[in-house]
């Protein structure tokens, strides 16, 4: 197909489709003239692919980039995709270092859930850098709330795992976490809003 289907069918503009290409997030077409490209349905799957990471997770060029290359490795492992997925979703420039004390908030967290914390996990430090700016907002959880949210996530985790437990090919499975870590941050803070939205009404008719 040509540049025009292509975005006709993806419905991705043509400029954008061209800046994907300059920027490498989307491979070259088959050359049929020198002004002319042939693409297939792998550049409509792939297009697919940085549009939703992009439109709608809102990843940086550079974030997906890196995503899209950790789900083309052939050495990929999960702990290094994960930790490429948290930098691209919340890319760490700037943000506060985490105070010791959120920090030993979140190994204490960790304990009493039983949760296993990877070894130089940045996941840890960017929950203790949360707690830490929660704080210097002057919002202090208590346990019960932080207990409440850390239940939430283990249902939420599970629910992930029996999912990607039904997939059986190891490339559908990373572009799954991949890509279902990006967009899973948008959907649940919408269905967390939309949520307190309708416990507003509830409670007092809003």
């Amino acid at each position: 197909m040509r540049i025009s289907e292509l975005s006709q069918r993806s419905g991705v503009p043509v400029p954008s489709i061209k800046f994907y290409l300059r920027e490498g997030l989307l491979h070259r077409g088959e050359l049929t003239s020198p002004n002319q490209a042939r693409y297939d349905e792998s550049h409509l799957n792939r297009l697919r692919l940085v549009s939703a990471l992009t439109e709608v997770g809102g990843l940086s060029v550079a974030g997906t980039r890196d995503v899209l290359q950790a789900i083309d490795s052939d050495e990929a492992n999960l702990n290094g995709l994960m930790d490429i997925t948290l930098r691209a979703v919340h890319p760490i420039t700037g943000d506060p270092e985490p105070t010791e004390a959120a920090l030993a908030e979140v190994d204490a967290l960790a304990e009493r859930h039983g949760w296993y914390v990877h070894p130089g996990s940045p996941l840890r430090e960017e929950l203790a850098r949360v707690l830490s700016a929660l704080h210097s907002a002057g919002l202090v959880p208590d346990q019960e709330w932080i207990d409440g949210y850390a239940r939430a996530a283990d249902d939420v985790a599970h629910r992930d795992h029996y999912y990607i437990g039904n997939l059986a090919e190891l490339d559908e499975i990373l572009k799954t976490v991949l890509v279902g870590t990006v967009l899973g941050e948008r959907f649940l803070a919408a269905l967390r809003r939309m949520a307190q939205a309708s416990e507003a009404h509830r409670r007092y008719g809003v």
